[in-house]
């Protein structure tokens, strides 16, 4: 069987690659080789599988030169396209500050409104108060006038009895001329003192009626200064009262906080002092005090605004925001680790600001940080600086917002140039742009 087979496999290649013979000849000598069927084979497919492989090998070369053109057009495309959102987004910040300087002008300009209306509005609750002292004072007056005239009219009638009676018999007895002149000057007299009396009154009514549409018109105005401080208060606490709630700040809490800060008042602004006589407080003393009360929310969010990190560490047209808040590869290890706070890359030198009021509780070199800069503020909040060229304050130091505290270095465990900012509230950081972004339309 395997005979025949192999007889057949020989018939086979004997037909497709007949024996060949390959003279070699030389001056002396001739010889020959033989190509065998199957040699003949075995080479031409070693022939076939060298030309497939340089076919494969070329195929690949030029694959692999065409994906790395691409990936360069590719990678080209991608920086062109991150350039343009970078852009985009220096401009987006830029426009932001812009908006944030306009609102924290209009929020000046509303506070100065706001104290012109409110001695405006004083001033106008103590003139009318004294106009309403005058018209108590006037009516009073004009009560006695009138009663005076009732008491003059009834002396008036008793006398023209009495002169009728006189007259009578005088005409009996013609005996008395003098008592009768005497008699007519009085009653011309008390006729005078009548008529001026009348005219007395009458005067006191008109100079009432002016006073009443003086006092009219002096409410119409005070309506206008309370609807005017009104849509102001309201302009200028809603926004401040969203800041803190964006911010995850518990506003009532806050607010009571930074009340005990005073000495028992209830803040810089106490209200109108209302009657001693048991009377109900008027309209306009309600709203004036509820409006004082406005005023003094108004006042403690300015307060507590400056005592939360809600302004930037540096300035943002000076500098680039390069890593967020939350997990990310580690620029040294390599390996996946939560990022505490943000970075701000710069040059060297550039100035770094406290964020809000507080206290400095660390100035100096900590593993990892570099050099550190750490200050506590209110409600529990801390902010920290690291990576410093130069520290410029002291432990203990009392800072305000903006106060240059550190200039932006590459110390501690750092890879370039930049700010590692953090916010802690408790102890647990927290995402600083969370108040960044809060305040970005107040301030």
């Amino acid at each position: 069987m395997r005979t025949r087979l192999g007889i057949k496999i020989h018939s086979f290649l004997e037909r497709r690659f007949p024996e060949r013979r390959v003279f070699l000849k030389s001056d002396s000598d001739t010889r020959f080789i033989r190509l065998r069927s199957e040699t003949q084979l075995f080479a031409a497919l070693g022939l076939a599988a060298l030309v497939a492989w340089s076919i494969v090998a070329t195929a690949i070369v030029l694959m692999d030169s065409i994906g790395s053109g691409n990936f360069r057009e590719q990678a080209k495309r991608d920086q062109s396209t991150y350039r343009a959102r970078l852009n985009a987004l220096s401009e987006e910040r830029d426009d932001r500050a812009a908006e944030a300087l306009a609102a924290q002008e209009r929020f000046n300009a509303a506070l100065l409104q706001i104290s012109v209306m409110q001695s405006e509005l004083l001033a106008s609750e103590t003139r009318r108060r004294e106009l309403e002292t005058g018209i108590e004072v006037i009516q009073t007056t004009l009560r006695e006038t009138m009663s005076e005239r009732e008491t003059a009219r009834s002396a008036l009638a008793a006398l023209e009895q009495e002169t009728a009676a006189d007259t009578a018999s005088h005409r009996r007895a013609a005996s008395a001329p003098v008592q009768m002149q005497f008699m007519a000057d009085a009653l011309a007299e008390t006729a005078a003192e009548r008529d001026q009396i009348e005219a007395d009154a009458r005067s006191a009514l008109d100079e009432r009626d002016d006073l009443r549409l003086e006092l009219r018109l002096m409410d119409e105005r005070n309506d206008q200064i309370f609807r005017q401080l009104e849509e102001a208060m309201e302009i200028s606490v809603e926004p401040l009262d969203k800041m803190f709630r964006s911010a995850g700040m518990p506003t009532d809490r806050i607010l009571e906080q930074v009340r005990r800060g005073y000495s028992g008042q209830g803040g810089p602004l106490t209200p109108l002092a209302l009657s001693t006589r048991g009377e109900e407080p008027s309209p306009e003393e309600l709203r004036a005090n509820k409006l004082l009360q406005q005023m003094d929310k108004l006042n403690l969010y300015r307060l507590a605004a400056q005592q939360a990190p809600f302004s930037t560490p540096v300035n943002l047209n000076t500098v680039r925001f390069t890593s967020g808040f939350g997990l990310r590869r580690h620029p040294i290890t390599g390996g996946r680790r939560m990022h505490n706070g943000v970075d701000y890359a710069g040059r060297h030198g550039t100035d770094i600001f406290a964020t809000a009021d507080g206290v400095v509780t660390f100035a100096g070199w900590q593993s990892g940080y570099g050099k550190l800069v750490t200050i506590q503020h209110a409600f529990g909040i801390e902010t920290k600086y690291a990576h410093n060229t130069n520290i410029r304050v002291k432990v203990g130091q009392r800072v305000s917002r903006g106060d240059h505290i550190a200039d932006m270095g590459n110390t501690g465990r750092s890879t370039g140039t930049h700010l590692h900012y953090e916010v802690r509230v408790n102890g647990k950081p927290v995402n600083p742009l969370i108040y960044i972004k809060a305040a970005r339309n107040v301030f």
